[in-house]
């Protein structure tokens, strides 16, 4: 596993033992940024302009590669203590301590934030439902920006619904246009902007 473009391209992750952990492939994590630079709903300078947030961290290799490639600061919230030992490594393989910030806690019950985030990747377990349920109390402690971009994995087969967390303005029955949905091997990517009130 390795960075696979920017500044740290070419350097290898250190992924922790055992199968708690599923790191997005190089493969698959190449296409997401090549979307994200060049798509017309995004392009390389949001991305340098973005605050990334990566929830299910794992090896934080998502938020690094944003990082590598452009962005100037990242937080990832992961709470698995093996998969924090492997990001913690993997932020001085990358030199990026001084850009970042690690937050050992459950997606599904975050801090409240001290800023939003413009750009978030949701990469967890599969089958879980844990996007969904990740998505509604990051909104609820306000870690989504309003307009947020919003980048989550599941699995190919995977029966998922992009959602509009609930807040004061509305029931959560909307669901946003999806900008982007492709599917690598057993993996989904499903892209959308957040949005609090209505279209």
């Amino acid at each position: 596993m390795r960075i696979v473009g920017g500044d740290n391209k070419g350097r290898a992750l250190t992924a922790p033992s055992g199968t708690s952990t599923r790191p997005t492939s190089d493969r698959t994590r190449q296409a997401i940024f090549d979307m994200l630079a060049h798509a017309p709903w995004y392009g390389q300078d949001e991305l340098e302009q973005a605050l990334v947030l990566d929830c299910y961290a794992g090896t934080g290799a998502l938020g690094l590669e944003a990082l590598s490639r452009g962005t100037q600061k990242a937080a990832f919230i992961e709470r698995d203590r093996n998969a924090l030992a492997a990001l913690r490594a993997n932020l001085d393989i990358c030199k990026a301590r001084d850009r970042s910030r690690v937050l050992s806690c459950s997606v599904t019950h975050p801090p409240k934030a001290t800023e939003p985030y413009t750009l978030v990747f949701l990469d967890p377990p599969y089958g879980k439902g844990l996007v969904e349920s990740g998505l509604r109390a990051l909104a609820r402690t306000g870690w989504l920006a309003e307009g947020a971009l919003i980048v989550a994995e599941t699995g190919a087969t995977e029966e998922f619904t992009p959602i509009v967390p609930p807040s004061e303005h509305f029931m959560p029955t909307l669901t946003p246009e999806i900008l982007c949905e492709r599917r690598f091997g057993t993996a989904k990517v499903t892209i959308w902007r957040h949005s609090s009130t209505f279209p």
